[in-house]
């Protein structure tokens, strides 16, 4: 008997050593660690959908410095072209008044100026000599590039709408693997049709829980806004990511975003979102053929001035 248990004994022992020859440890390195050994988070669907709405009320304005690096292009065509960086300056008040003005690199000249409040915008291109207004929603994309661009694109992606739960339901993926760590959020509407549709997707970093990605569909479940963000940051006490990464693959166009400097709740004035047609440009409104007969707009009426 003893014999057979000292067999026993040298067979396990034996194969633990085969075990430890064959087997090896290895380290898991995923997106958006900053360390091998950071320990995941973990958090259930209520208090992600918790989150999305503390950060959106905790911005009511704010005044951003930033680079932009704008993109025409498609990943879909395999064509990509990327522009140098542009400085820009956003501005943002609730519920939805929003105006960007970029400014060429070195030089500083105005390369555009747009505002929106939420149902119309308004687009000066000065080296166009072009003013393009119309509304926020796009009901066909247009050729020209230039005609899909919309404030409202940019407000979407940079705060991130709390999700209507009494219309919408919100399931909760775990997407953790070997290179990423995400929860999901993906908000399903019905249709009234009794068709259920995708219309957003959030995703959190599980490092942080900090709000890392956002889809946005249309009725067909194709996307229209991928927006990515990093590096967040305290800006006047309320967190705010410094990196953001829009791509709007429909419309063939995207921006990548870099905070330089942000002011959050110290104030917008109304007059910061009032962009009138500048003399001497032409208007065009988005979504009707030009006339052909276009004329510039006329110089503003001056007043007579008496003698005494």
């Amino acid at each position: 008997m003893r014999r057979v248990w000292y067999t026993v004994l040298l067979v396990c022992l034996a194969a633990a050593g085969l075990t430890s020859c064959i087997a090896r440890r290895r380290l898991i390195a995923r997106k958006g660690a900053s360390n091998s050994q950071q320990q995941l988070l973990t958090a259930d669907r209520q208090t992600l959908i918790d989150t999305i709405v503390r950060e959106y009320e905790a911005v009511d304005n704010f005044n951003a410095e930033v680079d932009m690096v704008p993109a025409l292009g498609s990943v879909e065509k395999s064509k990509i072209t990327e522009y140098k960086d542009v400085r820009a300056y956003v501005l943002f008040r609730k519920p939805a008044d929003i105006r960007l003005i970029g400014l060429y690199p070195v030089v500083r000249n105005k390369a555009f100026d747009m505002v929106s409040n939420g149902e119309q915008f308004k687009l000066f291109v000065p080296s166009k000599n072009l003013f393009l207004v119309g509304k926020n929603e796009i009901e066909a994309p247009s050729k020209n590039k230039m005609e899909n661009l919309r404030p409202q694109h940019f407000l979407d992606a940079m705060l991130v709408k709390p999700i209507d739960t009494v219309h919408d339901k919100v399931l909760l993926m775990n997407l953790t693997d070997e290179d990423n760590a995400f929860y999901i959020l993906p908000v399903v509407h019905d249709n009234g049709n009794g068709q259920l549709v995708l219309t957003r997707s959030v995703w959190f970093n599980r490092y942080n829980l900090t709000i890392a990605r956002q889809f946005i569909f249309d009725a067909t479940g194709n996307i229209l806004t991928d927006a990515r963000y990093s590096d967040w940051k305290n800006y006047d006490n309320v967190p705010f990511p410094k990196h953001i990464e829009i791509n709007r693959p429909r419309d063939e166009y995207a921006v990548v975003i870099d905070i330089v400097k942000m002011d959050i709740n110290k104030g917008v004035g109304t007059d910061k979102f009032a962009l009138e047609q500048p003399e001497g440009t032409t208007r065009q409104v988005v979504g009707e053929a030009p006339p052909a007969d276009t004329k510039p707009a006329p110089p503003a009426t001056k007043g007579r001035v008496k003698k005494k």
